[in-house]
This record gives structure tokens, sequence and C-alpha cells, in this order.
């Protein structure tokens, strides 16, 4: 990645903080992946973990934001790739496509919801309800995804030392 990634943000006020941390986990999540092999990228090298991949991992979490932006934010239909045969299904799809395509459609899918957070106020609620049946607003949705791709940070991080012997901060 020959971009600079920063969790500082550029001023102080909530919004600023909570999106900077976001594209700073997304853009880890991007570094994570570079220059490893397209055969890499599909590996599972966990025993126990058949779907962790890279590929996986990034597909997921595409499909995380749209699920909570989309789906339970802006109330619209659920369009996504699991089923409840196959609730995992995002990832065990994601070796059939290039490394290089999920990146993408990841960074294009959080450019539009980098906009959507810009023109919405942060204590706007949900139009669907969670499971406890209440209904989050915009900054714990932006919260949760920040913890969500954290935490798969962590496992890229693991996958690709794994995979090829590359580590980083």
């Amino acid at each position: 990645m020959t971009e600079t990634r920063t969790d500082t943000p550029p001023a102080w006020d909530e919004r600023t903080q909570l999106t900077t941390f976001l594209d700073y986990v997304r853009d880890t999540a991007r570094a994570k992946c570079e220059g490893v092999s397209a055969e890499d990228a599909r590996r599972a090298p966990l025993p126990g973990s058949p779907l962790m991949t890279l590929c996986g991992l990034i597909n997921h979490l595409r499909w995380v934001e749209y699920y909570w932006f989309q789906v339970v934010f802006l109330g619209e239909e659920d369009l996504g790739p699991w089923t409840e045969e196959d609730p995992d299904r995002e990832m065990r799809i994601a070796v059939g496509f290039p490394l290089e395509q999920l990146l993408a459609e990841y960074g294009e899918q959080s450019a539009r919801y980098r906009e959507l957070v810009a023109s919405t106020d942060l204590d706007t609620t949900a139009r669907t309800a969670i499971r406890d049946g209440r209904h989050p607003d915009l900054r714990w949705i932006l919260l949760h995804l920040t913890e969500e791709t954290a935490r798969h940070n962590g496992h890229l991080d693991i996958l690709r030392e794994l995979l090829d012997g590359s580590t980083g901060r």
C-alpha cells in the first residue's frame, strides 16, 4: 500500500474521529493483502477453519458493511449472498473471485458509505431493528463496523504470516 495509513484524525470532532478509525481499519485490511499471490489469497492455512482465507475475509468485510448500511440502517431488502442453509456463503464463494476484484469492490463500496455517513446525522436511527428489537443509531453502526473490521484484521494478519511469512503493524 503506497498511501500512508493513519488513525490520527485531521480534526477532533466525533464524526471525524469515527470515520478516521473506520477508514484506518479498512485500509489496514487492504494493506494486509498487498503482494500476496493469487494462490495464497485463496488458501486456508488453519486446519479447523476452511473458510478462513484472505479472499473470504475481504468479501466478508464487504458484505458486513453492506448488511449494516443497506439492510439495517437504510432498511433495504437483504440481497446478500448468505442463506439460512449457508450463513457464511460470502466467505465460501470468495475463492472464486480474484482478490484484486474483491478489494476493488470493497473500496468502491466504502467510498459510497463514506458519502452516506458524511451526509447523515450520527443520531439518525436505523430503519431495521437489531436482534434485541432496538434501532441503533449511525454512531453505533460506525463503532460496530470499526470493531468488526479490526477483529478481522487480526485474522488477516495471522493468515498472512502463515501463508508467506509476511508480518506488519
